[in-house]
């Protein structure tokens, strides 16, 4: 394939400046990375009801355990501007004439942004902001079944069917010993 085919199966999306923590970005990042992206859409939707948990692998001192995951937490700012974004990848590949059932996650990364001061009385704070970039591609599905038996059945012609009779009729049958009828 051609960089411009490629290119014209891909959808791309990008949030600059989003008021969110960039290391637990980096954690949705990888649990979402390879993935499809309506179960993408789905997995965050139960994030944002507190039914799955998004584990955390890299960022992950003094954090409790998850059933089945291990550490792992429930990011609901950063989980609502990462919905946001997918929406709006999903938005693009359809204005592309991407088939949105078919779609991938390929590239989706979080970067630090600038971190402007917050005004405070006594003293001031840092801002978190975090630049995201995602990118999605339309993957056509490959049939995982193996072809099965495709030839049709073929009927016999009359002279092959002549043949088989012909045959049968040859074949003397002989009595079992120790058999009586």
């Amino acid at each position: 394939m051609t960089k411009k085919e490629t290119n014209e199966k891909i959808a791309k999306a990008y949030g600059s400046s989003l008021p969110m923590s960039t290391k637990v970005s980096v954690e949705i990042c990888k649990f979402l990375r390879g993935k499809n992206l309506n179960n993408a859409i789905a997995t965050l939707k139960r994030v944002l009801e507190l039914k799955e948990a998004v584990p955390y692998t890299r960022f992950n001192n003094d954090i409790g355990h998850k059933p089945g995951i291990g550490p792992g937490r429930y990011p609901q700012k950063a989980s609502t501007h990462f919905l946001t974004l997918l929406e709006s990848v999903k938005a693009n590949a359809l204005a592309k004439n991407l088939d949105t059932n078919n779609l991938k996650i390929i590239f989706l990364v979080a970067n630090k942004a600038s971190r402007p001061w917050r005004a405070g009385r006594q003293r001031r704070r840092k801002a978190k902001k975090t630049h995201v970039e995602i990118k999605v591609e339309e993957i056509i599905p490959e049939n995982k079944t193996k072809k099965q038996n495709t030839k049709v059945p073929v009927k016999a012609t009359p002279i092959q069917t002549e043949k088989i009779e012909k045959e049968i009729t040859k074949t003397e049958t002989k009595p079992i010993e120790g058999i009586k009828e």
